[in-house]
């Protein structure tokens, strides 16, 4: 299968939001003129957390699309699999990002680091092509939670021995430079990271001119939801080489939905802060396993009895990320953002309240995949 020039990761924990993330893109295409394919993506961790299966997430896409009428392409990705788990994807997902960081080695050459991760990414790749068959299916390989980013020469080789696996990936995510945490701006040097991101394009032409990769080889970016300041960088520089691009939001619709609920009625206000009192005892049981890409300062925490004395404007404020709204306050939104287990564990509260709150929520997700997203990207 062939993935189209831009595509746009919407995860969606509780799969409740798929023909409000479809209507944005719909709507971001119509305003910007630029079409993203969507991609659903759901990774095994966040299934486990919430007990659901992967073919939840393809039902969702799938009735998206029918209720809107959609006509182009779309995919449910598989994410971050590795051996372990890629065969509960088999049947639900027509994407695959094959996860290959922790065979990454922390020192030697070039070949002591990275073969062992392309080795087993050819494997993982070989074993889904011949469970589903080659063509029914789009491969991304992702290297990305690793502490070092990648050299354009270590990309290089990368994908010279991934082209040696016979590995046709058609997006990859390496490690960049910064701090890519969940739902917060980018944190780091802009000026590196526009080095980078063009040294990393001029390798991925490379590699689809030298190497025989898929003409259509693109940059991923992963924790790519609300990296607001390195957006205009990168649509600049893929515009400039005529380059595409996916971008991953993970987590970002969840937080939508938690904006809207505080804002759709009394009731649902008293949820969201139900839901952060209830993170707020639990710090390190939901914070730990996303060490790597959250920095929570927890003395800029409000205190529960704080946050229950809040109105919904207040708590919207807080946490929707708005660079020049005084209230924004990026480790509370980053609490919020790994405590969908929370929510999880209150389904029936929380499932009833998205339901009639779904308009509300729409609005918040229309305005952030739109407004936040495409628009800094192509404007």
């Amino acid at each position: 299968m062939t993935i189209s020039k831009y595509s746009f990761g919407i995860g969606d924990r509780f799969a409740h939001e798929g023909v409000n993330q479809l209507k944005a893109l719909i709507k971001a295409e119509e305003k910007f003129g630029v079409h993203f394919t969507p991609v659903w993506n759901k990774s095994n961790r966040e299934h486990t957390i919430i007990g659901t299966e992967p073919m939840s997430t393809r039902q969702e896409a799938d009735a998206a699309v029918k209720a809107l009428g959609y006509k182009d392409q779309y995919f449910c990705d598989a994410d971050h699999i590795n051996m372990n788990n890629v065969d509960k994807f088999i049947e639900a997902c027509d994407f695959f990002t094959i996860d290959v960081a922790d065979y990454i080695g922390k020192s030697g050459s070039l070949e002591e680091r990275y073969l062992p991760a392309v080795r087993e990414a050819g494997k993982i790749y070989r074993h889904i092509a011949e469970k589903k068959g080659a063509d029914n299916f789009v491969t991304e390989v992702s290297m990305d939670e690793v502490d070092v980013a990648q050299t354009p020469e270590e990309i290089k080789y990368i994908l010279t021995e991934l082209a040696k696996e016979k590995v046709p990936l058609q997006t990859f995510a390496p490690k960049f430079t910064g701090r890519f945490n969940k739902g917060v701006d980018y944190v780091g040097d802009l000026a590196q990271f526009e080095k980078e991101f063009e040294e990393d394009l001029k390798v991925i032409a490379w590699a689809v001119k030298e190497l025989g990769l898929p003409a259509n080889l693109k940059l991923s970016i992963h924790s790519g939801s609300d990296k607001f300041s390195i957006y205009p960088i990168m649509g600049r520089l893929i515009r400039k080489y005529d380059a595409g691009i996916h971008v991953k939001t993970a987590g970002t619709t969840w937080l939508e939905e938690i904006i809207g609920l505080s804002l759709a009625d009394p009731a649902a206000l008293a949820l969201a802060k139900k839901i952060y009192r209830n993170a707020l005892t639990r710090m390190d049981e939901l914070t730990v396993p996303y060490a790597t890409v959250i920095d929570v300062d927890k003395s800029k925490l409000p205190a529960p009895e704080v946050v229950d004395a809040w109105d919904a404007q207040t708590f919207a404020k807080t946490l929707r990320h708005d660079e020049v709204e005084p209230l924004y306050n990026p480790s509370f939104r980053q609490l919020i953002h790994v405590s969908f287990k929370v929510a999880a564990e209150l389904k029936d509260e929380y499932i009833p309240a998205l339901e009639r709150s779904a308009d509300v929520i729409g609005r918040e997700i229309e305005a952030n995949i739109g407004e936040r997203h495409v628009k800094l990207l192509f404007s």
